[in-house]
């Protein structure tokens, strides 16, 4: 496991120019080592100012989690020379989170929800299926190998 990430954290104008937002950015590897220390980073820096409640702690947590699961293991298939990109924009009223890799991608429409007892134990679409139910907004580039997660702050 490398020995840190590299966490780059500036403002910028917010989308409606009224107030400063702040942009995080985070690189890292694809090692699945990586991702505790990315979530504890990404989560305190994004929470960081805000009264945040514990359940918007948690639910930020458990989708950075297993979108960056999803990104090294199913995107960039654990190829240690491709590398999984965080974009963190928060302003006064949401947190959007922008989470890339370098894959091929993926059709989102074509992951079926796994709500259907005989799915219960196939190990396709659970994380993305926890996104959309944690999260207010769920967006995916056209290729398919970003997603976007929007979290209004309470």
């Amino acid at each position: 496991m490398p020995s840190s990430l590299r966490l780059c954290v500036r403002r910028s104008p917010a989308p409606d120019a009224r107030q400063a937002g702040t942009l995080v950015t985070l690189r890292l590897p694809s090692e699945i080592g990586c991702i505790e220390e990315a979530v504890e980073l990404v989560t305190r820096h994004c929470l960081a100012g805000h009264d945040a409640t514990r359940t918007t702690r948690f639910r930020l947590q458990v989708v950075l989690s297993e979108a960056l699961s999803n990104a090294i293991v199913r995107g960039n298939r654990e190829d240690r020379d491709k590398w999984v990109d965080v974009r963190a924009e928060l302003g006064p009223d949401v947190i959007r989170v922008e989470v890339t890799d370098e894959g091929d991608g993926f059709d989102p429409a074509a992951v079926p929800e796994p709500i259907r007892p005989e799915q219960l134990d196939e190990a396709n679409g659970r994380g993305l299926y926890l996104i959309r139910k944690l999260v207010d907004a769920v967006e995916f580039n056209a290729r398919g190998n970003s997603i976007c997660m929007t979290l209004r702050r309470p």
